[in-house]
């Protein structure tokens, strides 16, 4: 896949996973060091954000994200943004929280890391939606870096998400 920013093309290394695959449990570690698992089947709906680099526009678009997360009870959603080294600042968001994928272990699995300058070994802007079930059950990967992720359909796809999931094997 191709990714572009300003004059740069960029690909990402290796192929990210399809609608329907199941997700694999990886363990990232927060700014403190501590060790956290995202991905697989653990009952949640979670959203992880990746990202090349956070500057204002990101913070923005990942505030409304924030705001607009189901919180509580039985349609909460557990939110991440990912980065891949420990250069990135965090942004502090109330619902979202901030780990980094210093061994790869994420970039691997999810296709998400980038090839070729500027970002080289850094993650590609995109969001991965995992249903209940640890099933990926709604992506998307930006073409350009500098393209704002399309809230609307990511509300949607979080609702269908949450409303498709009996918890009685397929759905």
């Amino acid at each position: 896949m191709q990714i572009e920013y300003r004059t740069s093309t960029m690909h990402l290394k290796d192929m990210p996973l399809d609608i329907g695959y199941a997700s694999e449990k990886v363990t990232l570690k927060d700014i403190d060091g501590n060790l956290t698992e995202i991905g697989g089947h653990n009952g949640k709906t979670q959203l992880i954000i990746s990202a090349s680099y956070i500057d204002n526009d990101l913070i923005d678009e990942l505030k409304k994200i924030d705001t607009d997360l189901p919180k509580g009870g039985e349609y909460e959603v557990t939110a991440y943004l990912v980065v891949a080294n420990d250069k990135h600042i965090d942004p502090k968001l109330e619902n979202i929280k901030f780990l980094v994928d210093s061994s790869d272990e994420f970039s691997d699995y999810y296709g998400t890391k980038l090839s070729g300058a500027p970002y080289e070994d850094e993650l590609t802007k995109a969001i991965i939606l995992i249903s209940k079930d640890g099933a990926i059950f709604y992506d998307e990967f930006k073409n350009n870096l500098e393209d704002k992720f399309n809230t609307d359909t990511l509300a949607r796809k979080i609702l269908a998400a949450q409303t498709c999931y009996t918890g009685k094997g397929c759905h």
